[in-house]
């Protein structure tokens, strides 16, 4: 599984295209429900393409981790074709976005 526990408060998910970022997005939301403890970090490095379902699964997973939990969501590593996706839906305007891996843990570690 490409989910890892990368630290006591840190959840990241290394995603990759469908099928798999749907099972990986699901399995983030379980792991958020039973832990509302957790900073979730999302690599986008290896998606190139989006659907409208896995759009949704991150609005549901958004409002879990920032605003039920009121914890930390993070994406990184979004290439340009998926980043136009992000621009056209507006997404860029709600996400914490970060450049890379180790940015973005940087950011959840130092609050930003």
């Amino acid at each position: 599984m490409a989910v890892e526990q990368w630290s006591e408060t840190v959840l990241l998910g290394n995603l990759a295209d469908d099928p798999q970022v749907t099972d990986d997005l699901t399995a983030i939301a379980e792991q958020c429900t039973e832990n509302t403890k957790l900073d979730v970090l999302l690599n986008f490095a290896n998606i190139n393409y989006l659907n409208s379902s896995n759009i949704a699964k991150l609005l549901k997973l958004r409002k879990l981790v920032t605003i039920t939990n009121e914890r930390r969501l993070k994406l990184c590593g979004i290439n340009r074709h998926v980043w136009g996706v992000f621009l056209v839906t507006g997404l860029d305007r709600i996400f914490d976005i970060a450049d890379d891996v180790s940015s973005g843990l940087t950011g959840l570690q130092m609050g930003q």
